[in-house]
């Protein structure tokens, strides 16, 4: 009887065509085909070993769910590689695995070697990243077809690294006005939860030895540090299992219905996610037209990738209304929660049939207005967050000293 080959992961170490020394992971169903495999990739292995063939620690380990996944830099490096190898000349095959040794990603490693082996199969480029939507985007798909199918491949790859250059950019902005606030707020509400462990019940024992009755205040505070030793375990295990619940089901259709729109009103911060979504929306809108996708297609890509669900059902709206032969500019009016300044560049664009440039130039503006909002929020943080810390450590400080007062102005009066 016959026994079904196995497909095991075997890593490697060897050199590609121009003699770089280069190493990875590929999967096969022996030694001779992973050579095969190698070779066929132009890389000339001098060492192959199979991976988890080992016992105890030399086993690879991996925890289902815990595995990082590529991030939007990584994806960036990846199709600036890319473009630059393939306007080169360098075939498509070759490209990938090159840009696979060079990736440090283990799952977009992985990606990679099964979209080379697509590719190898006859498969498109396109296609192969089609099956991994996990982990490849969306609209990095639809312009590689578009580059395929135009016979720009190369333009329309430097086309998806300017895209994923550009909203790096954009999520450091918002992470750097973000940080400190989180970071004071996260000391606040440590250095209170210290006081109520460790410091209260000194006091608290102070008090009782004094005797009388406490002020409301420092009552408060120490009912607070008598419940710490249940409600803490409690607040911090709801935490993580919010934290848990909220990393599985963040992108649902039903959270984001909830969440989404309440992002674009909330005070100070609601404004910045607008224009956030709206840099997203042109820049997205923009690549998608220049690398020569079809107007409604590429609505129903940006939709997706603007990162808000309330402008993803407002161009669902917005692409029925130009499937039914109306101009962009007067679709997004009638949705109402467009800019004018953006209908008015879209209706300019169509007009002199340079929308795609007018888009860019929006997102531009869109952005630079993003930078300075953020810069205006740190400045404006800073000294809020300083002031919070302050007046809360402050208020717990009098609080605790309050019955000593007390006490003092009693003796003077006696």
């Amino acid at each position: 009887m016959a026994t079904a080959t196995k497909t095991g992961q075997w890593a490697y170490r060897g050199s590609d065509p121009t003699g770089k020394r280069v190493k990875g992971v590929l999967e096969a169903t022996g030694e001779g085909q992973a050579i095969q495999l190698l070779r066929a990739r132009g890389i000339q292995p001098d060492k192959l070993a199979q991976k988890g063939a080992g016992t105890g620690l030399q086993q690879e380990i991996t925890i289902p769910g815990l595995e990082r996944g590529p991030s939007l830099k990584d994806l960036a490096i990846l199709t600036r590689q890319l473009a630059t190898m393939v306007g080169a000349g360098v075939s498509i095959l070759r490209a990938l695995a090159i840009a696979q040794a060079q990736t440090d990603n283990a799952k977009l490693r992985r990606t990679l070697e099964e979209v080379a082996a697509q590719v190898e199969g006859g498969t498109a480029l396109s296609a192969a990243l089609e099956q991994f939507p996990r982990i490849v985007p969306p609209i990095m798909v639809h312009l590689v077809r578009a580059g395929e199918t135009g016979g720009f491949l190369d333009r329309s790859l430097v086309m998806v690294a300017d895209n994923f250059e550009a909203e790096t950019k954009l999520r450091s902005k918002v992470k750097s006005a973000l940080t400190y606030p989180v970071v004071v707020l996260v000391i606040a509400l440590v250095a209170v939860a210290a006081m109520l462990i460790f410091i209260v019940p000194v006091f608290d024992k102070m008090f009782k030895d004094l005797g009388g009755r406490l002020p409301a205040v420092t009552q408060l505070l120490v009912d607070l540090s008598h419940a710490m030793p249940i409600a803490g375990p409690v607040i911090l295990v709801l935490g993580v299992g919010f934290a848990i619940w909220w990393g599985r089901n963040k992108n649902t259709a039903a959270v984001r219905r909830v969440v989404d729109p309440l992002k674009l009103k909330i005070p100070v911060f609601g404004r910045l996610n607008t224009k956030i979504a709206l840099t997203r929306f042109t820049r997205n809108f923009a690549t998608m037209l220049a690398s020569g996708v079809p107007i409604l297609q590429s609505l129903s890509i940006v939709g997706a990738t603007s990162g808000n669900q309330v402008i993803t059902s407002s161009l669902q709206r917005v692409q029925e209304s130009v499937r039914q032969g109306r101009p962009i500019a007067e679709s997004l009016s009638d949705v109402g929660i467009f800019p004018e300044m953006l209908i008015q560049m879209v209706g300019i664009g169509e007009e002199s049939g340079a929308i795609d440039s007018m888009l860019e130039k929006t997102a531009d503006f869109y952005d630079d207005e993003v930078e300075q909002m953020s810069s205006q929020l740190t400045a404006m943080l800073e000294p809020l967050m300083i002031v919070f810390m302050g007046s809360l450590l402050g208020f717990m400080i009098v609080a605790l000293y309050m019955p000593m007062f007390m006490v003092f102005q009693t003796i003077q009066s006696m």
